[in-house]
């Protein structure tokens, strides 16, 4: 389906941020291109067509973060602080993060 030989750079679909300007954009952009069946390359061929790349950044843990379920560490805020989006956590575990931040 994909005629190149690489996808494009793009944001997983996790989470991102952007401007609205560039979400406005994007969404123009959308509106010339064969739709792709996957969300988090098709960003990444509007991106590509408006030459912008995406910047990663620490606080998407898009994989899940990496703890000892053991540690004291899981009840500080400070292990949370800084995260702006997290997959993998259950419920309970949300709701516990929460409370914490």
């Amino acid at each position: 389906l994909y005629n190149k030989s690489n996808y494009p750079p793009y944001a997983g679909g996790g989470g991102f941020i952007m401007d609205g300007p560039l979400a406005k954009r994007l969404h123009k952009t959308s509106e010339t291109l064969e739709l792709y069946p996957i969300d988090d390359v098709f960003l990444g061929m509007c991106l590509e067509v408006l030459n912008v790349s995406p910047v990663g950044h620490e606080g998407f843990k898009t994989f899940g973060i990496v703890k000892n379920k053991n540690s004291k560490m899981n009840k500080e805020p400070c292990f949370f602080r800084s995260m702006l989006v997290v997959h993998k956590l259950l419920p309970p575990e949300l709701l516990q993060m929460w409370d914490l931040v």
